[in-house]
């Protein structure tokens, strides 16, 4: 991208912080499916990862980051943040909580700042994709990179069949 007002507020984020990223935009193709994403940037979907926030049973809001074709395991995300149990947050919620719409919703520049996992698959990668902060943008950067944004730690918090 090259005009500056393509940029979105996760992108001038990490300007600030000056932080190496490479941005990419799908913005005419109307997607919010994560594995369609992926395709549509020619992309291996493990590396393609998708924000998702939930709500403890007391009423704590965590941040999950996966890769785009696998599913949140509560089980297993409530026992990495210590909580009883988590769920999913209300779609209705999304934007008042954390600023983002559904499909637009990064683990950067929310509202407030949420305890953050990312899946421990990303240390496999010298770079992942996620959610540009807003529909049809993504961020590719070296997931390291992002403890300099934000508190994260990294566990196995997928479902395994």
């Amino acid at each position: 991208m090259s005009k500056k007002d393509d940029k979105t507020n996760v992108m001038r984020m990490l300007d600030q912080k000056k932080i190496h990223y490479i941005s990419h935009s799908y913005t005419e193709l109307n997607l919010t499916n994560g594995s369609e994403i992926a395709r549509a940037l020619n992309e291996d979907p493990k590396r393609v990862f998708k924000t998702l926030v939930t709500v403890s049973k007391s009423k704590q809001n965590y941040v999950f980051v996966i890769p785009v074709e696998e599913e949140l395991d509560l089980k297993a995300a409530a026992k990495v943040v210590g909580e009883k149990s988590i769920a999913m947050l209300l779609q209705k919620e999304l934007l008042p909580l954390t600023g983002y719409v559904h499909g637009g919703c990064s683990p950067i520049g929310m509202k407030k700042v949420f305890p953050t996992v990312i899946h421990e698959s990303a240390k496999n990668f010298e770079t992942i994709l996620f959610s540009g902060g807003k529909v049809g943008y993504q961020v590719e950067m070296n997931p390291g990179e992002l403890e300099k944004v934000i508190r994260v730690q990294y566990g196995d918090i997928i479902v395994h069949s």
